[in-house]
């Protein structure tokens, strides 16, 4: 017997990798909470494919799309994935036998969250330097956790209790292709921008100019992104490109 898991996930015109990820869990929870911002493409059909739990709701702060899937979700262990996120088969059995476990061992000391280590590609291919190498807390207890307002890169929050790191990885493909990649850092940077005015930054010719530069060498050479090969060159241009168009936008947004 393993202790009930509720997947939630946040999908804007997500068809591209929607099935792989919900197929991904297949088997491991016992509710899919999907909250989607009014999608145009396929994302609905496929979510009513898997029996998803759908609410529809608009709003650009990640963060409390986030928390309103968690306020829906009934079970008290949550795994939180985007739809361009992939458990790996490893990860699932990983997952699997710590819920059995838990259901075991009722009433006694655990750990209340996990950390999940990410394979991150760049056009198909595994990356794992500069930047790319880290852990996010994407399985936890409910009551434990908040997901704060955050119009980009959302994060999990544990208020109390241990927490653990996992060994398997999630498959994360958010950079696919040239167009989507600088799509995507198109949009963070019109977050980007209005979350620094909202914050009270202020744009200059030195954020214009040397921080661009300053992320392309940090990720590329500081971070040893060139151990991942030449291939990976168009990626931090495009970080730089994102550094470099949000305050460039702060030169024309207002409050």
């Amino acid at each position: 017997m393993e202790t009930p898991l509720s997947l939630v996930i946040i999908t804007k015109n997500a068809e591209e990798l929607l099935d792989k990820c919900l197929e991904s869990v297949k088997g491991l929870v016992d509710e899919i909470v999907l909250v989607d911002d009014y999608s145009t493409d396929k994302t609905l059909e496929i979510a009513i494919k898997h029996s998803c739990r759908i609410y529809l709701r608009r709003d650009k702060d990640l963060g409390k799309q986030k928390a309103y899937g968690l306020k829906k979700a009934k079970n008290n262990w949550i795994l939180f994935l985007d739809a361009d996120e992939i458990l790996s088969p490893a990860l699932k059995k990983e997952i699997s036998t710590i819920l059995v476990k838990k259901a075991q061992l009722q009433g006694l000391s655990f750990n209340v969250a996990y950390r999940i280590p990410y394979q991150n590609h760049f056009m198909g291919r595994p990356i794992n330097y500069g930047g790319e190498d880290y852990k996010m807390i994407r399985l936890f207890k409910k009551e434990y956790a908040i997901s704060r307002p955050s119009l980009v890169h959302e994060k999990v929050e544990i208020k109390k209790g241990k927490t653990g790191n996992l060994k398997n990885k999630i498959l994360y493909n958010s950079y696919r292709s040239l167009g989507q990649v600088y799509r995507k850092f198109t949009d963070y940077a019109f977050r980007e921008a209005y979350r620094k005015i909202e914050n009270g930054e202020k744009t200059s010719f030195k954020k214009l100019t040397l921080y661009p530069l300053h992320m392309f060498w940090a990720r590329f050479v500081e971070d040893q992104g060139y151990r991942d090969g030449f291939f990976r060159i168009p990626l931090d241009l495009g970080f730089a490109y994102m550094e470099f168009l949000t305050y460039f936008l702060m030169l024309f947004k207002r409050k």
